[in-house]
This record gives C-alpha cells, structure tokens and sequence, in this order.
C-alpha cells in the first residue's frame, strides 16, 4: 500500500495545480488570475512551458496566447523554446507555467531536453509554479492517470513527484445515462489501483490545488474527489487541507 508520509513535502513549494486553463464561457487564464497576481507577486516574469502542444510555430502562437492572458496582470511571459540554453533558463526562473495538452507529448519532450530533473528543482527549491490540465498531470508521481492519446513514447512515465499522488484532470462523474456504455473516469482510476499504489485526485473543471508548502488546499467552483487503492472515494470541499486529511488517514 501507499503511504502518504513517504513523500517529503518541501516547505518552499508554491503551486497552482489546476485543472484546465478555460472555464465554460471565460477567456484563458481569467478564472484564476487573482490567483495568479498572488502565486507570482515577488515577479514580473515567468517562464512558459508550451511542449504539450506540436512544436514549431504552434509554440510561439501558444506562448503568445499566455502572454495575452498574463499581461492583465503585469506579468511578462517568455517561452522556453525560445532560449539557447533551457536548462539555465529554468534556473535562472523567476516563476514557471506549463500549459495543458498531451501529456505524452509534454514528457517526452522533458525527458528529450533533460528538464524534467533540473524543473523538479528548481520547484522543490521554491520558483512558484502554474501548471493547467497536462502541466498539472506532471507535478504528480506519474502521468499514468493522464486521459489523453498516446501519440508519442515517453521513456518513462515518471513525472516531478511534487505531490505525493497523481492527478485526473478534467474529471466527469458518470451522469447515470444508459446511452453511454463505456467505462467512467471513476471506473479507469479503479483499473490503475488494480496495478499500482498512489493516490489519485480526480480535478472536476474549474478547481484547483493551491500548494504552499506542506499545505495542499483544495479551491474553486467544484469539490475534488480523492481516489486511494482499495478504500472508499472522498470528496473535499474548497478550503479543505488535503495533506492534513492524508496524514491523519494513512493506510
């Protein structure tokens, strides 16, 4: 089994884990901005990780999309891709944000660049971080949870392990309908503790875990559901701590 005090939670961290960049009926980002002016307060200028979407010049269009959204906040944004040298670009970040996507595609370009070890770092070493949909999926232990297609090979699944259990983002819960027999997110998450331990965090649209430290609070517009290997689901409520609830319920 799993057990939650195995993780060493950094008391420098601050993230922003939410699960997507768009709420229904919003612009990109808008939902979280006040968010945001606070996770990046001691900055006017991050770091943008665009690999989840195809490369080329779908990296500047996507970077430039975050650009426009954090700009309403003072904030300038620069792509990753555009600098020489990545890995001292990371170190030298003063706030860090990876867009959503394919996660397959988002690891494998990681791994390929050797910044998925120097990323885990620099966050664990206190950079504050933004990550939406894919860019939440690979603060977790690993992106096996991840719904997207697998168009590309990692060379492993192993993620940051920021966060000691994996994420779902874009969570449904059945709706009860007999017109679709296909398997639930409920039920997929079920299959993955078949095989393996972590937890998993089931993120509806429109919530977020804000981290600081070894605090995980739950925020937004939705409960979260809380998903262990061989035990009941939970559901968590805004404000709710969630590494308080884990400690005192280790199994």
């Amino acid at each position: 089994m799993y057990f939650w005090g195995n993780q060493r939670m950094s008391i420098m961290k601050k993230l922003i884990l939410a699960s997507t960049s768009t709420i229904y009926g919003g612009q990109y980002l808008d939902y979280l901005l006040p968010e945001l002016l606070q996770l990046f307060s001691d900055t006017n200028e991050i770091i943008f990780v665009p690999f989840a979407r195809p490369g080329g010049i779908s990296h500047q269009k996507y970077t430039e999309k975050a650009a426009v959204a954090f700009a309403k906040i003072g904030i300038h944004v620069k792509g990753i891709h555009e600098f020489d040298d990545p890995r001292q670009a990371l170190l030298n970040a003063t706030g860090i944000f990876t867009g959503g996507g394919n996660t397959f595609l988002l690891v494998s370009k990681l791994y390929e660049l050797n910044l998925m070890e120097i990323l885990q770092q620099v966050i664990e070493n206190g950079t504050p971080y933004l990550g939406t949909s894919a860019g939440s999926n690979i603060a977790g232990v690993s992106m096996k949870t991840t719904n997207d297609m697998p168009i590309v090979q990692p060379p492993k699944f192993e993620t940051l392990n920021l966060i000691p259990f994996n994420i779902n983002p874009h969570f449904i819960d059945t709706d009860g309908g007999k017109e679709h027999m296909g398997e639930s997110r409920e039920m997929r998450i079920n299959e993955f503790h078949t095989l393996n331990d972590e937890p998993v965090i089931g993120l509806r649209e429109g919530s977020w875990l804000s981290i600081n430290g070894d605090q995980i609070l739950i925020k937004g517009s939705h409960t979260v559901r809380l998903f262990r290997k061989n035990q009941p689901a939970v559901e968590f409520e805004g404000g709710e701590d969630l590494n308080n609830f884990m400690h005192n319920n280790k199994s």
